[in-house]
């Protein structure tokens, strides 16, 4: 299975992006194990965190069957890392063709930013195999039902930032297909039990 089937996989199971602003690699072994035992199944070391590529290969050795991938992705160099750590997914808070090509050149799965049906139609031409919406917080739950009405049947829009346990459905009903979680999910800092009751609350408002 490739990764990009792998992402497509994950996110037919759960897709709910775990994104680790600020983990250092020694806490990753902990974190990426009460995330696993939640439903996790994809997890984000944005590349601004500490030593971002040790917590990359760190978490991709860990939990083989969860799909592992960096945040901030903003240069085809950096993609080309994230690849050589081991990672499967690039997600970047902005769209540059040149590093999507190289992510799908690399065989892992983009996930570019987005806020303008322009930059979302440009993101799938270059193979970007889905959207975030990204920041969420100066868009609503409006603007992915706009989307979803001019974009290719199937295509993935998720919203990144301010998004947290209490604020999912508005989104969902618009056609959200997940999301990105940051801090409403872990906090530099944040211990694994911190971390444990903040995904099961997450987890339980997207399964209801």
């Amino acid at each position: 299975m490739t990764s990009v089937d792998r992402f497509k996989a994950a996110m037919g199971e759960l897709p709910l992006v775990a994104i680790l602003r600020g983990l250092k690699p020694e806490e990753a072994p902990a974190i990426g194990e009460v995330l696993v035992e939640a439903g996790f199944r994809l997890i984000e070391v944005p590349l601004n965190s500490p030593q971002p590529l040790d917590s990359i290969a760190a978490l991709r050795r860990r939990f083989p069957d969860a799909v592992i991938g960096a945040g901030t992705v903003l240069t085809v160099a950096e993609a080309r890392d994230v690849a050589s750590a081991g990672g499967e997914l690039v997600v970047a808070p902005n769209f540059d063709p040149d590093v999507v090509g190289e992510t799908v050149r690399l065989g892992m799965a983009s996930l570019p930013g987005i806020l303008t049906p322009t930059e979302a139609f440009a993101a799938l031409k270059a193979g970007a195999h889905g959207l975030k919406l990204f920041p969420a917080e100066i868009a609503s739950p409006a603007v992915v039902k706009a989307l979803l009405a001019v974009l290719p049947k199937g295509t993935q829009v998720i919203p990144v930032g301010g998004i947290g346990a209490d604020n999912m459905g508005a989104w969902r009903s618009a056609g959200a297909a997940g999301f990105g979680l940051g801090s409403s999910l872990y906090k530099p800092g944040d211990d694994a039990a911190t971390v444990r009751a903040k995904a099961a609350s997450i987890v339980s408002a997207w399964r209801k």
